[in-house]
């Protein structure tokens, strides 16, 4: 098979580039996560991509190919009937504490079940299975481990790799051609139990954006899709509130802006600021997430909000009508 015609569209610039439809994106995301094409092609559309930008329904098709390639974790959502937070990691830490097992952690506490998933190793940056591993929490592989760490009310981190073969594939696209792709997008966005609401299956995955132009994508979508999800701009492109200044976060339920849940930012100068771990390494970050979970630091304020408001848009998630 090609992908040629699909590049065709997309690939004549910025200017003269069209977008692709929901099944025309879904179908050209299926054969680059199947290699049914060549590595050339596999290029040209990431190369096409990033200078045209994702769509609306570019983002849908690909979301879609990609969730029907996860792996299958739905026996262990039985053990969180509170819901489901997801939390997708693709950034790690370069200057500031990752702070994202802390979010995970929290929510733990509440009775949430929490699945962090993104890389385990990145050049140059402590990644959150770093953290979770100094931190001695659940790095799980597959449905069973991830039940077991949420039965003993705990967070659980699981490698692309293991969550979504194909897209860690081509994710690490990125090492070769040298610029982010679409799969990075596409990665932030993966909630593997939202087709199981019909079933009573709840989730909000938290989605972060490093570019404001991403807001605007990343919001456009999750209203199209009709999800359940909080959106922000990361800490260094993580999921989790920076712990020094609260920063904007949007709550959408089904689709729509849930106003009362949605977090104003911190404006002004800072007076004060929390202490944090001495510098940005895993075991650093585990010493402060331990301090923080046993009372000897306090949770930082902007970080326990953001696990408040998720808690509630999870309370507030209803199954579609007509289902059981």
């Amino acid at each position: 098979m090609s992908i040629a015609p699909y590049i065709k569209v997309i690939g004549r610039g910025k200017d003269g580039a069209r977008s692709l439809g929901v099944d025309e994106s879904r179908d050209l995301f299926e054969q680059v996560l199947d290699r049914q094409v060549t590595e050339l092609e596999i290029g040209a559309f990431c190369l096409a991509m990033r200078i045209k930008g994702e769509s609306t329904e570019e983002l849908d098709g690909f979301v879609q190919a990609s969730h029907a390639r996860c792996v299958d974790l739905s026996e262990a959502a039985q053990f969180a009937p509170k819901g489901i937070v997801v939390l997708p990691s693709y950034n790690g830490a370069r200057k500031l504490p990752n702070l994202t097992a802390l979010l995970a952690q929290e929510l733990a506490r509440q009775g949430v079940g929490v699945l962090v998933h993104g890389p385990s190793h990145d050049p140059g940056r402590v990644t959150t299975a770093q953290v979770f591993e100094a931190a001695a929490l659940p790095v799980v592989k597959d449905a069973q481990a991830l039940g077991a760490a949420w039965q003993a009310a705990q967070p659980a981190f699981m490698d692309i790799a293991h969550l979504c073969p194909p897209m860690d594939a081509l994710l690490a696209v990125r090492w070769t051609i040298g610029l982010r792709t679409p799969a990075h997008s596409v990665a932030k966005l993966l909630d593997p139990f939202a087709a199981l609401l019909p079933q009573g299956v709840k989730s909000v995955r938290v989605v972060n954006h490093t570019h404001p132009e991403y807001a605007l994508s990343m919001a456009a979508f999750l209203q199209h899709a009709q999800a359940n999800a909080m959106l922000m701009r990361g800490t260094e492109g993580e999921p989790v509130a920076d712990a020094r200044r609260q920063p904007k976060c949007d709550v959408f339920l089904h689709g729509e802006r849930a106003e009362e849940l949605c977090l104003s930012p911190t404006e002004g100068v800072l007076t004060t600021l929390p202490d944090l771990p001495v510098s940005h390494s895993a075991e650093d970050t585990a010493a402060y997430i331990a301090a923080v979970h046993s009372g000897q630091q306090h949770l930082p304020a902007a970080i326990h909000a953001q696990a408040t408001a998720l808690v509630q848009a999870l309370a507030r998630v209803t199954a579609p009508a007509g289902t059981d």
